[in-house]
């Protein structure tokens, strides 16, 4: 299964909209097929592994990371191909988050004489499909939030906006970020004050191209801004105000933008309309970046699903430095929302926390756990 997963991991920023996925075919335990679904070459894990292993798969065990599809889509269901083709077991990691499908495949293929196996390293293999997991199941992409800053919580020194606080490596991790989510959103005064380039720059092949999201109520992003040059097939999507200028409005539509108007709420712009309509283009994750009032905005509606906050050994100090999260703040500690740190690593010198908020809707929230274990306890 450790296998499987690796090659779900060869699935990431290939398979979106679609989820992730590995499979290995084992025949007397030597490993005959092995495959992972990449969006644009339509077979599934389970029908690459299959092709693969030939006649070998006959008898064999198939290792999969998710539940085998049971519908037909783009393509026949797994779940017909791996009963055609005579597998004698299968061990799967992760059930389908879809409610309407969750359980069906296992069903399907025990119904038809196979021994299946269900939950072998399913925390691992939840984490590869986690955006995936939240759109199905909520029609919105899972939020993650990512915040470089100081020791003492400062994105920025007063009056000096621009320049690095944390590491090479850190930003490398960042790269990682963008490959696996399919799009990126920052507030307008972060294009006004770096006017960054908002792409992709890993090393691995992203397949689907970042879409860029900008919130901008007024149309403030200058139509020379460096992200429309940046990667030339690079979807742009600007949010503003349904009164923004419609000269402006032009203007970033003759650069190739998308512009679509969203009411406003009391923080602003609707960010749940405006996850809505990344949801309905098929937005599976969404990296948020900033800046300070964004963060804000985000966390304060309850938006936010997971967030990484990556700690840099320095301090910057000063009362008008840039907090990582601005807005107005929380009245008391009472009011604030909590968090879970579920893991903690280095990039680099710098620490990144890879933490959930009490109201995350992520498969993997810790918070999901600990109430299940309560309710089981209750009952």
């Amino acid at each position: 299964m450790r296998r499987a997963l690796a090659l779900a991991e060869k699935s990431l920023g290939l398979a979106s909209p679609n989820p992730s996925v590995g499979c290995v075919i084992v025949q007397e335990d030597k490993v005959v097929g092995q495959g992972w679904h990449e969006y644009k070459d339509r077979d599934h894990a389970e029908v690459r592994a299959l092709t693969a292993a030939g006649s070998h798969a006959r008898n064999g065990t198939a290792y999969v990371t998710l539940e085998p599809c049971v519908h037909y889509g783009r393509t026949a269901p797994c779940t017909s191909a791996l009963i055609a083709a005579g597998v004698r077991r299968v061990v799967v990691a992760h059930l389908d988050p879809n409610p309407i499908m969750s359980g069906k495949g296992i069903s399907a293929m025990r119904a038809a004489g196979i021994e299946v196996e269900v939950g072998v390293l399913q925390a691992e293999a939840g984490r590869i499909i986690e955006p995936f997991a939240c759109h199905v199941t909520t029609g919105l992409p899972l939020v993650v939030g990512k915040v470089g800053m100081s020791l003492d919580g400062r994105i920025a020194a007063a009056g000096s906006p621009g320049g690095w606080i944390t590491s090479e490596e850190s930003r490398e991790f960042g790269q990682q970020l963008r490959l696996a989510l399919d799009a990126l959103l920052v507030g307008v005064g972060t294009v006004l004050a770096d006017d960054p380039q908002l792409s992709y720059r890993g090393k691995l092949p992203k397949a689907r191209s970042l879409m860029t999201v900008v919130l901008d109520s007024h149309l403030r992003t200058p139509p020379s801004a460096r992200f429309f040059q940046a990667v030339p097939d690079a979807r742009a999507l600007i949010f503003c105000r349904p009164d923004a200028p419609q000269e402006r409005r032009r203007e970033l539509e003759a650069r190739g933008a998308e512009i679509v108007a969203v009411e406003c709420g009391s923080q602003g712009l609707d960010l749940h309309r405006v996850l809505l309509e990344l949801g309905k283009r098929n937005v599976l994750g969404l990296l948020v970046e900033g800046g300070s009032e964004v963060h804000w905005s985000f966390l304060s509606s309850n938006l936010a699903d997971k967030f990484f906050f990556i700690i840099a050994p320095i301090v910057l100090g000063g009362s008008k430095a840039v907090p990582s999260v601005g807005g107005k703040g929380y009245a008391s500690a009472s009011e604030a929302p909590r968090f879970r740190i579920c893991r903690s690593f280095n990039a680099g010198p710098d620490l990144i926390l890879e933490t959930y908020p009490s109201y995350s809707r992520s498969i993997l929230s810790p918070w999901l756990s600990e109430a299940a274990s309560l309710k089981h306890e209750i009952s």
